[in-house]
């Protein structure tokens, strides 16, 4: 047989192998993910594991690329792309998925959560049995919760003790009502900017400061143009783990129960890793200078009326009093 035969036998044979794994349901799928945490977050440590673990479970007919820090875009940028099917998955917060069901604006009402056991049970209970088919109709699955964590106020005025402290600051939020509203509450002069532009306008002075989770005070260097860390945990948001509706339906059944399961595990891995970090962030961060105060929580859940109205009027009331009623 000829040398030319016998590449054309082999190409052959590699052909009808590859449409019986085909036939068979064995076909590779490579899932793209992008979210917006730095690679040394425990958010993307997570989504290694979980990349890892469906590539090893399913025997590599699934994989996961991951795209981390904002490399497809911005979070709302992503998520849209997310629901069109163009991405496979994403781990929007709340915040994000409140423009396609807005039951997740309840989720960051301020100081709705007695602690992270609090949260979880809500979250990983009756919450996602009533908002999971709101997704699916907009085309994603509810996969698991992730964390992102309780937010505290940073700023480079003065030290915050109590609620007057923040009257006339000049703090950046998200385009969220929820976080709006709540710092709006306590008299700051809210600001609304993108992420990507917060650092340099802390520099220079355009903000007097923000609101964030430790880790991002941490990761992205916030204590760099920031004398001051308020640990007055007003709000908690996490990562949601969604997937495309679409690519949800190009899984087999068991493909499908496994990236479930694993995305349970990362978002529990992840959970772990943040509530130890916090534990030593406070120091880390006192050791890079910041003067870290810790205010009675209850002075600054007392103003918070206007600010459960607004979220109030904007998820519905329906919804306000069904979350009310799971916490």
């Amino acid at each position: 047989m000829s040398i030319l035969s016998k590449t054309l036998k082999l190409a052959a044979c590699s052909t009808a192998l590859t449409v019986l794994a085909a036939s068979a349901g064995l076909a590779e799928i490579t899932l793209k993910l992008g979210h917006y945490a730095e690679t040394d977050h425990p958010a993307h440590v997570a989504a290694q594991q979980m990349a890892d673990n469906v590539a090893e479970r399913t025997d590599g007919e699934v994989k996961i690329e991951i795209f981390p820090a904002n490399q497809l875009g911005a979070p709302n940028d992503v998520l849209e792309q997310n629901v069109l099917g163009a991405i496979d998955m994403s781990l929007p917060t709340q915040g994000h998925l409140s423009r396609y069901s807005q039951k997740f604006a309840t989720v960051m009402t301020p100081f709705a959560f007695r602690d992270r056991e609090h949260v979880y049970e809500v979250l990983d209970g009756p919450f996602l049995d009533w908002a999971g088919p709101d997704l699916e109709e907009q085309g994603l699955v509810y996969l698991s919760n992730w964390d992102w964590g309780f937010r505290n106020i940073t700023n480079g005025v003065r030290p915050v003790n109590t609620p007057d402290d923040v009257k006339g600051l000049k703090l950046r939020t998200p385009p969220e009502i929820q976080l709006q509203s709540a710092m709006s509450a306590l008299g700051a002069n809210v600001t609304q900017m993108a992420f990507n532009e917060l650092y340099l306008a802390l520099r220079q002075g355009v903000v007097d400061g923000q609101e964030n989770p430790l880790s991002v005070i941490y990761h992205h260097k916030i204590y760099e143009v920031q004398d001051n860390l308020a640990i007055t945990q007003h709000v908690y948001n996490s990562m949601v783990s969604v997937v495309s509706k679409a690519t949800w339906d190009k899984l087999t059944p068991e493909q499908q129960q496994i990236l479930k399961e694993e995305s349970a595990a990362a978002g529990n891995l992840m959970r772990e890793k943040m509530t130890a970090e916090d534990a030593s962030l406070i120091e880390k961060l006192e050791e890079m200078g910041m003067k870290v105060t810790y205010p009675d929580r209850a002075e600054f859940q007392k103003l918070m009326g206007p600010a459960h109205k607004a979220i109030g009027d904007y998820a519905g009331e329906e919804n306000m009093k069904t979350f009310l009623d799971m916490l």
